[in-house]
């Protein structure tokens, strides 16, 4: 679909497509994987920051391009990069994640130290929530902090932990007040990683990588003041976090790319005398696919332009994790069978396709499936929250009404 937003939009959409033409030779490779953006990629990164195709509307002082926030130009820099095959800004869990969050939560000093090195690709973070008995359940987290002169005492243990070896920083999600209620005396820190007392382990996962890692605490000593919020008022800023986590994962541009990426692909690859793409049933399957991403992708409009108005965004929000985790999964399982017997091709195999990219994104999507809050959670949030459903009733809950229903009959069986 083809939008026509109005002359003034129609020449800042060539100003667009002129930057991309004229500086195409320096976008780094698409569909890099490195926990640490390279060289190639931050510089890539700090030209599209001063153009502002990125970072556009985060304030100059902490280092965006200070624009006011504006839907369609937004929109059309996100299709025009699209269009031409090109990546876009930096999307990690500093920039994508903790900036939004301390843009919102932070303390002006923490915005001035934290933002700009962040948004530059400098300072590379990573997320300390999912503990071994706190995944989806996360305010059951046991990881505490005791308060000795003037610092934080951390112990504990956090799992899932991605890019943990390669970070420089953590916002991690610790237990200060433990007689508080469960979803209070919880504190949200932010400490380097080069800590003494942090250990770090790798978790390989089917993809043949150690994409996640498992970290361990042992007195760790963190000054009192590098704290995001309240103490014991953290899981307000956590839900901030994954707010913006769930955006993150469920991006509609990212799956509009992968998308023109498995068009790509199916007008090249061959199935038995003819293109991939002209095959009867992996072109239906395809275009359900790129229905299904256009109407993500126009949701996502509609969640901007609440976010803009300063609304909520309500069911359109809801959804966006869920189905674009679940799509994204679904692009790379027909790019694979588009393959043919070469779909099964992975790791250095010589006649693999596109470095085995698609095959690492199959593996790799099915866990963002689950990471980030379940699909069953999911589906229980927007049934609770946005359809105002019954809440699902937890499992004490269940056995308690079966201990009631149960008793009187074994009772009655006593006396007979």
């Amino acid at each position: 679909m083809d939008l026509d937003y109005g002359p003034e939009y129609d020449i800042f959409r060539q100003e667009v497509r002129a930057f991309i033409e004229e500086h195409r030779h320096l976008a780094p490779p698409p569909g890099d994987r490195a926990a640490r953006p390279s060289a190639e990629a931050i510089e890539w990164q700090n030209l599209l920051i001063a153009h502002g195709y990125t970072a556009r509307t985060i304030p100059c002082e902490y280092g965006g391009y200070g624009a006011e926030p504006d839907i369609l130009e937004s929109r059309i820099v996100a299709e025009e990069f699209s269009r031409a095959r090109m990546p876009g800004g930096l999307a990690n869990q500093g920039i994508s994640m903790l900036v939004p969050t301390l843009l919102e939560l932070g303390s002006e000093e923490q915005k001035r130290r934290w933002i700009e090195p962040t948004l530059k690709g400098d300072v590379v973070w990573c997320q300390g929530y999912s503990e071994p008995g706190a995944g989806s359940d996360l305010a059951n987290l046991k990881t505490s902090a005791r308060v000795e002169n003037g610092e934080f005492v951390i112990n504990g243990q956090k799992i899932w932990t991605s890019t943990a070896r390669q970070a420089d920083m953590i916002f991690c999600l610790v237990r200060t007040e433990p007689d508080a209620p469960k979803h209070g005396g919880i504190s949200y820190l932010i400490f380097s990683m080069d800590t003494p007392g942090i250990e770090v382990r790798p978790l390989k996962t089917m993809t043949g990588h150690a994409e996640f890692n498992e970290t361990f605490f042992t007195d760790v000593r963190v000054p009192v003041d590098q704290i995001v919020g309240q103490r014991g008022q953290g899981w307000l800023v956590a839900n901030a976090t994954l707010g913006h986590e769930r955006g993150m994962l469920g991006d509609p541009d990212a799956l509009e790319n992968r998308m023109q990426a498995l068009i790509a692909l199916m007008q090249d690859e061959r199935t038995g005398e003819g293109r991939a793409i002209d095959n009867p049933v992996l072109r239906d399957r395809l275009v359900a696919l790129q229905a299904e991403v256009a109407a993500m992708k126009y949701n996502g409009m509609r969640v901007l332009s609440d976010s803009l108005k300063g609304e909520p965004g309500g069911m359109a929000k809801l959804i966006v994790k869920l189905q674009s985790c679940e799509l994204a999964h679904q692009i790379s399982a027909l790019a694979i069978d588009a393959m043919g017997e070469m779909g099964i091709l992975y790791h250095h195999s010589p006649r693999e396709r596109d470095g085995g990219a698609w095959q690492w994104n199959y593996m790799f999507q099915l866990g963002l499936i689950i990471g980030g809050g379940t699909a069953q959670i999911q589906k229980n949030i927007i049934a609770e929250r946005g359809l105002d459903m019954p809440r699902e009733p937890k499992p004490a809950r269940i056995a308690a009404a079966g201990q009631q229903t149960t008793a009187p009959a074994h009772q009655a069986q006593g006396a007979n």
